[in-house]
């Protein structure tokens, strides 16, 4: 969890704590694992989660280092670029049994690369994943803040991977042969016994491989006003299908209707709830 700057101010960000985010509004019960400097943007960050409704017992507090920050370039709407500060508090979250229980608890544990950038962090992610039951790989490749060694392993850790195309291209390039989207998902799914393995593909929409079969929804249009926190949002909506049970079409679809919708407001956190997706999807199928 930290702040995104942008030319017309700061707001919450993170993307995991962006999924958090969304995942709650959709009526999932969440629990953020997280830490904040002894500061005023850390004071500020913990307001605004109480004013989303989500608690905050397992975010540390630290003293020798400050509240994430990460400078964002919105020039380009549909392709925001990030200058993500470094050290900073998130980078040494510590392990605690209590962090422990909590995931081994938990119906899911959602991650990222950036999390494993630094050693303290890393450290705590890898022991943590021992102990949960299943897995979410949000890959969210920033460079340079990622090696090719951090993100095999948490590939062969997880159950479910979500990436960007840019993301499977260069993945592909270092690990599995050249080919198309499709066999590509399909060899990264059978390379790493993933259950899933899911790629969007901002306005084209996504794809999902999952128990053999590949599964395309088409891109929602919109009116896009930014695109920070779309992928946040289509991941959280993605696994509030898979928590459910649905049919992988299906959530696939309103996956990609909850991503689109969250791009026609600025900010990475919009309220948005389940209605609110529905209603779009009902408009954009008539």
């Amino acid at each position: 969890m930290l702040w995104d700057v942008l030319p017309t101010g700061k707001q919450p960000g993170g993307a995991p704590f962006n999924v958090a985010v969304h995942l709650h509004q959709l009526g999932l019960p969440v629990e953020l694992i997280s830490r904040i400097g002894d500061d005023e943007l850390g004071t500020e960050l913990l307001a605004f989660v109480a004013s989303k409704g989500l608690g905050t017992d397992y975010v540390q507090h630290g003293k020798t280092h400050l509240t994430g920050v990460v400078k964002a370039n919105v020039d380009d709407a549909n392709e925001v670029t990030y200058k993500i500060v470094q050290p900073v508090a998130w980078d040494y979250i510590q392990y605690e049994p209590a962090l422990e229980k909590l995931v081994s608890e938990a119906e899911m544990l959602v991650f990222g690369s950036l999390a494993a950038r630094q050693a303290g962090t890393r450290e705590t992610l890898y022991r943590l994943l021992e102990h949960a039951r299943f897995k979410v790989f949000d890959v969210n490749m920033r460079p340079p803040h990622y090696t090719r060694e951090v993100v095999k392993y948490l590939l062969e850790k997880a159950n479910l991977v979500k990436m960007n195309h840019h993301e499977l291209s260069e993945i592909m390039a270092w690990f599995g042969p050249a080919t198309d989207r499709a066999a590509a998902m399909q060899w990264l799914a059978e390379r790493f016994e993933l259950e899933a393995v899911c790629v969007t593909c901002g306005a084209d929409g996504a794809l999902l491989y999952t128990r053999g079969q590949l599964f395309r929804a088409p891109g929602v249009r919109v009116e896009v006003k930014d695109t920070i926190g779309s992928g946040d949002a289509f991941l959280a909506a993605l696994l509030k299908g898979w928590q459910a049970g649905q049919e992988p079409g299906q959530m696939l679809r309103f996956a990609c209707a909850t991503g689109a919708l969250v791009a026609t407001h600025l900010g990475a956190t919009p309220a948005i709830v389940e209605a609110d997706v529905t209603g779009l999807l009902a408009e954009r199928t008539v």
